[in-house]
């Protein structure tokens, strides 16, 4: 890909969207505060690798969304929670003090009153002696709370009723060359549970599809311009399955950061909101070169979920809008300036 002098270059060369081929960024959308949803439409917040030890970071994302969705007077329809959940320890398990200060209380139902659908991270299968994934699977199935993550790979469609959106939740946790720890330590799917996962993923996708988005999401990204780079066996299992289905979005975490990836023919549009509270990483590769936007940043992201269109806006820890990006139905990319 051709390294471009100017922001309003690179969208020129780097995508052959037709909303967006032809078109100066004066042209395109105002980055702005979110519009109120259609009568149909639904609104998301997400955030990745959010569960930290050191909590500063995590409260700080916190607050900034909590006062976002007053300020907006949102009523939020889900969060996802995108995987690292919990570092370090989760003394007592299911039952660990942790769920109370560091989930429920600091996304509280007054402010989301709403499902929380989670997926695995690397940091979720360390075992500090026990398994924090069977506490994660565990919380969800106990009553009162809005964790919801009813197995490590899953799907649904949102609403129940006449759907907009139809949800892959999968578990990314496989070998990567970057981040392999001592047996003992960090835990990946094994080869079985890599292929049984792969099949359950086909027959998901080849189901008649009625609802006009396809959305992914797991912990680890396909492409990122962070430190843990493009993931190798994603890229072979995932990719070509995103891009003959045609999936809108595919969402993750893993790399501190906050980034949106487009590549020119995919149908696919790469988002990573891993800055929910985790120590940011340094960007390998710079937005000019790849893009349209990434940026060493805390904060989470807003997805708007209407009938017409998705638009998806990253915001830093301040609750301020730092990047934003329409998707039809059809595919057709508007980045928002």
């Amino acid at each position: 890909m051709k390294v471009s002098v100017s922001r309003r270059d690179f969208l020129r060369q780097s995508f052959v969207f037709s909303a967006v081929a032809g078109l100066g960024l004066g042209s395109l959308p105002s980055l702005a505060a979110p519009r109120k949803a259609d009568a149909e439409g639904l609104h998301w917040l997400m955030i990745g690798d959010w569960g930290y030890e050191k909590p500063e970071g995590q409260e700080a994302v916190a607050a900034a969304m909590r006062t976002y969705v007053q300020s907006h007077s949102l009523k939020p329809d889900a969060l996802l929670m995108l995987g690292d959940n919990w570092y370090g320890e989760l003394p007592g398990g299911v039952n660990s003090t942790r769920w109370k200060t560091h989930f429920e209380e600091l996304y509280p139902r007054e402010v989301f009153d709403c499902p929380a659908y989670a997926v695995l991270g690397n940091h979720d299968y360390q075992r500090m002696p026990e398994s924090k994934v069977d506490s994660e699977l565990a919380y969800a199935k106990k009553g009162g709370t809005r964790w919801t993550m009813p197995s490590r790979w899953y799907s649904f469609e949102f609403p129940t009723t006449k759907p907009l959106v139809t949800v892959i939740a999968l578990d990314s946790n496989m070998p990567h060359p970057i981040g392999a720890q001592a047996a003992g330590v960090n835990f990946t799917l094994t080869q079985e549970e890599r292929a049984e996962q792969l099949r359950w993923l086909k027959a998901e996708l080849e189901k008649p599809r009625t609802t006009p988005y396809l959305v992914v999401m797991a912990h680890h990204p396909i492409y990122s311009n962070g430190p843990h780079g493009d993931h190798q066996m994603l890229i072979a299992d995932w990719e070509p399955l995103l891009r003959e289905h045609k999936a809108h979005l595919y969402l993750a975490g893993h790399d501190h950061d906050m980034q949106h990836l487009e590549f020119e023919g995919h149908p696919t549009s790469f988002v990573l909101s891993g800055g929910g509270g985790a120590d940011l990483y340094t960007l390998k590769i710079d937005e000019a070169r790849r893009g349209p936007y990434a940026a060493k940043a805390y904060g989470f992201s807003h997805l708007q979920i209407d009938p017409d269109k998705l638009t998806l806006l990253h915001m830093d820890q301040s609750g301020k809008v730092i990047h934003g990006f329409t998707k039809t139905p059809e595919g057709a990319v508007k980045i928002l300036s």
